[in-house]
């Protein structure tokens, strides 16, 4: 099989992963795990994996102490902050909205871009930004539909401050990613942001009331470790290493359609015109923003 052709199925099964994480973590959080202590749970997990594959590796680079600094940041932003607010705010909202607010990220990225970068402001990605803002505030401050969660508003805030540490996050890392290898860079940052998560989920850890955890539960916890985490990062790399960021980050749309299918299908979440209409401009906004990178 060529390396293109495994590579694309690579980054479908981490976007189908990605998918199905924000429906299983819905249903092992808050019970029987509370959010917290799940982010230790995935985050320890794929810790300990990281570092086992990082022993087979080759090409390994000494880490240099001026970096150090900016992996513990990396580590704060990209792990502890963002992986805490997200599995917080999807425990409290839908997986619909979770899933479409999400997308805003390249958006946010964009932003940051402009501002710390100083990339060159174009018409397409303004035209881009206003719509993709616009689609979410939408999505977020509309009407709530039957069975929609009580919290739910408090919620896509946490999904969208997720995204805001993740655009931090992914602005920071990019001059690491030139100077390591990928399993290197995320090997460290989950190490440091592991340990800024422990004060946190430590209590939440020690509340599971691990006598009731039937075999659905593990199996569940054993896919948002494994695959969910673990396996979608290694995948993910070697996506961007292959295909490169462009045609990698272009998945995040066949993510969605996963989300949301596996959302209403089994999980029983109502897509309604709003939701549609809503995801559709976020959508077209995070088009014209992506394109014109590809392009310009």
């Amino acid at each position: 099989m060529k390396p293109a052709l495994k590579a694309h199925i690579a980054v479908l099964g981490t976007n189908l992963f990605f998918a199905i994480n924000y429906s299983f973590v819905k249903f092992i959080s808050p019970t029987p795990v509370g959010p917290y202590a799940l982010n230790l749970l995935r985050v320890g997990g794929s810790l300990i994996l990281f570092w086992t594959l990082w022993l087979f590796a080759k090409n390994k680079v000494t880490l240099q102490r001026k970096d150090v600094g900016r992996l513990i940041l990396c580590g704060l932003l990209g792990v502890a902050v963002n992986q805490m607010l997200f599995i917080k705010g999807l425990t409290m909202t839908t997986a619909i909205h979770a899933s479409l607010l999400m997308l805003c990220s390249p958006i946010l990225i964009t932003i940051l871009a402009f501002w710390i970068l100083k990339e060159r402001v174009t018409i397409l990605k303004i035209l881009g930004l206003t719509l993709g803002v616009m689609g979410s505030v939408w999505l977020i401050t509309g009407k709530q539909a039957a069975g929609q969660p009580k919290d739910y508003l408090l919620g896509d805030i946490f999904i969208v401050l997720n995204g805001i540490s993740y655009a931090f996050y992914f602005i920071l890392v990019k001059p690491l990613m030139e100077r390591y290898t990928s399993l290197q860079v995320v090997r460290w940052v989950f190490t440091f942001g592991f340990i800024m998560m422990l004060p946190i989920g430590w209590v939440q850890f020690g509340e599971i009331q691990w006598a009731g955890f039937n075999p659905r539960y593990a199996a569940v916890l054993a896919f948002v470790i494994i695959a969910g985490t673990f396996l979608a990062y290694v995948f993910n790399a070697y996506g961007i290493r292959i295909l490169g960021p462009g045609i990698t980050s272009a998945y995040i749309y066949i993510q969605l359609v996963f989300a949301v299918a596996i959302a209403v299908l089994f999980f029983n979440e109502q897509l309604t015109l709003q939701k549609i209409i809503a995801g559709i401009m976020i959508l077209g906004g995070v088009y014209l923003v992506s394109m014109k990178k590809r392009t310009g």
